[in-house]
């Protein structure tokens, strides 16, 4: 049986994202990004947006207390019932052990977890270069998916962002702050038997179809 809940693991840049997206899509169920819930946070100047941004304007990783109460609140909505994608969480063993009792205590068993591994050459290509649609949310990157027009989305004409995270200094931090705190989740993981690796440096059509086969022979 396919575990309940899914996390998806690599570098900033990997494409976790991405491959969130379509496996959320391909198994109708909800992809539970930290990342964005804690960017709107912040736009909406919110107690745990105003309280998360100089971490994240930083590089570095939000407090586990402010991240896990918001991963508990929203696997608890009525969406999660039948599955979910933790995207961008857990990225330390704290957090790991908080989503391992959480699970256990709702009765979904252990995770199925995704290792996606790209060289830091591409990662560091693929963020100083993201591009995203301030209108559908389309992303782009000049390096290797640029619009037909420099700086305006293919789809709708809306002007791209970069985001104001998205430069060279912040991503290596993040990269190191990675290394650092949640590299060692990947042999957590495989202890357990729970660790799937994926080559993150290819297409992302041919995984998300790798990712989809193996869930419908599980």
């Amino acid at each position: 049986m396919r575990p309940h809940a899914l996390i998806f693991l690599g570098a900033p840049g990997a494409g976790k994202g991405t491959q969130a997206r379509e496996v959320a899509k391909g198994l109708a169920i909800p992809q539970i990004s930290t990342g964005d819930m804690l960017r709107d946070a912040v736009k909406k100047q919110t107690p745990l947006g105003m309280a998360a941004k100089a971490k994240m304007e930083a590089g570095a990783l939000v407090p586990d207390e402010v991240v896990c109460g918001i991963v508990e609140e929203r696997v608890s909505e009525p969406d999660c019932q039948k599955g979910f994608i933790l995207d961008g969480f857990p990225r330390t063993i704290a957090q790991a052990e908080f989503v391992g009792r959480m699970l256990t205590s709702k009765g979904w068993g252990k995770p199925q977890v995704l290792d996606i591994e790209v060289d830091e050459d591409t990662l560091l290509k693929r963020l100083t270069g993201r591009r995203t649609c301030a209108s559908c949310g389309e992303i782009y990157n000049i390096y290797f998916h640029p619009p037909k027009v420099e700086g305006i989305c293919d789809k709708d004409g809306a002007k791209l962002l970069q985001r104001a995270d998205d430069n060279e200094a912040t991503i290596r931090q993040r990269l190191e702050a990675y290394r650092l705190q949640t590299a060692p989740l990947i042999d957590y993981y495989r202890r357990q038997g729970v660790l799937m690796t994926v080559d993150g440096n290819r297409e992302p059509a041919a995984i998300a179809k790798e990712l989809l086969d193996g869930f419908a022979r599980a």
